[in-house]
C-alpha cells in the first residue's frame, strides 16, 4: 500500500504535531543527535537567533489555567486520527503542561503512536526548566528527557531506546531563557494578542534552537462541540533553526482572559492537520 510510506508516520502523529505545532513534531525539532558514551556530546551547532528573540515574563494579570484539562479530536483530510488531552498542573518546581496523543482508526491500524509530554515551565519567568517524553511511534520506543542548564547555557539530553537500552547524549548551546514545544504553545496565549502585533522568542526542544515568529492576523468566531468561541487566529512559522520554513501553523485562543486554545491547525507537507477543541474540565 502506499500508505504504508512516511506518510502514515506524519499522519498519525497528527495530535502531537498539532499541539506542539509552534516548533513542529519533538523528533524534528530534537534535531539528529549523535550517539556517545561519554555523559555528553561536543556541541557543533551555533546559537543561529537573532536579538530580536525573545521571552517576557507574563504579567500580573496572567494565570496559568492550572487544574484545566483540554480534549481534542483530531483529523486529516477528513478521517478521524487519533485524540489529545492536555493538563496544566501545578507543584512546588514550577508549572506543568501534560500532554497524551493517541491514534486511533484507520490511523491507528497503519501506525500506531502513544505518546506522552511533559514540561516544567518557571512560572515567574516563563523559561523552560525540562521536558520529558515519552514516545510510541509504530516499532520506535523512546524515553527522552531534557534539562535546560541556564548556567552553563546549554540544553542536555538524553534519549533511550526502550526496545536496545541504547543511550544517547547530546548538548546544544541556548540563550538566557527558552520555552520548549509545549511551553510555546501556552506563552503565546500569555501575551497582549491583538491583531497585526508579531511576537518572536527562541524555542528548544532538545536540538538546536530555533527562532519561532507569531503573528496575531485576525479576530475569527470558531464553533467546535465545546461551543462557540470569539478568537484570535494566530499564524507561528520557525524563522531560524532546524524547521526553518518547514510548514505553517495557526492557532485560536479564545478571545479573553482564559485563552484557551478551541482550534489547532498545521500545514504540512502530506497536507493540513487539525484538533478541534472537545470539551474543557476543570478540577481541584
Amino acid at each position: 500500500m502506499r500508505l504504508a510510506c512516511p506518510i502514515p508516520r506524519s499522519t498519525a502523529r497528527v495530535a502531537a504535531i498539532a499541539l506542539v505545532l509552534l516548533g513542529g513534531t519533538a523528533g524534528l525539532i530534537a534535531g539528529p543527535a549523535r550517539n556517545t558514551s561519554s555523559p555528553a556530546a561536543d556541541v557543533k551547532s551555533p546559537l543561529e537567533i537573532s536579538a530580536a528573540a525573545r521571552i517576557v515574563p507574563p504579567s500580573d494579570a496572567y494565570h496559568f489555567p492550572a487544574h484545566q484539562t483540554y480534549f481534542y479530536n483530531a483529523d486529516w483530510h477528513l478521517l478521524s486520527a487519533g485524540t489529545a488531552k492536555l493538563t496544566m498542573e501545578s507543584s512546588p518546581s514550577g508549572q506543568h503542561a501534560v500532554l497524551t496523543a493517541d491514534t486511533s482508526g484507520f490511523v491507528n491500524l497503519l501506525f500506531a503512536v502513544h505518546d506522552q509530554f511533559r514540561t516544567t515551565i518557571n512560572p515567574r519567568t516563563f523559561c523552560s526548566l525540562a521536558v520529558s517524553k515519552r514516545t510510541q511511534e509504530g516499532s520506535r520506543q523512546r524515553q527522552t528527557e531534557v534539562h535546560f542548564d541556564y548556567v552553563r547555557g546549554k540544553s542536555l539530553l538524553q534519549e533511550k531506546d526502550l526496545r536496545t537500552g541504547a543511550v544517547k547524549h547530546v548538548e546544544h548551546p541556548i540563550p538566557r531563557c527558552v520555552t520548549d514545544v509545549m511551553s510555546g504553545f501556552y506563552y503565546v496565549g500569555s501575551l497582549p494578542l491583538s491583531p497585526g502585533q508579531s511576537f518572536v522568542f527562541p524555542l528548544n526542544d532538545g536540538g538546536p534552537t530555533g527562532e519561532i515568529t507569531a503573528t496575531v492576523e485576525a479576530r475569527e468566531q470558531i464553533k467546535t462541540a465545546a461551543g462557540v468561541f470569539p478568537t484570535l487566529r494566530v499564524r507561528a512559522i520557525a524563522t531560524a533553526g532546524p524547521l526553518k520554513n518547514k510548514g505553517l501553523a495557526w492557532v485560536w485562543y479564545s478571545d479573553d482572559a482564559r485563552r484557551i486554545p478551541v482550534l489547532l491547525k498545521a500545514k504540512v507537507k502530506w497536507g493540513t492537520l487539525n484538533l478541534r477543541l472537545e470539551k474543557v474540565e476543570k478540577s481541584n
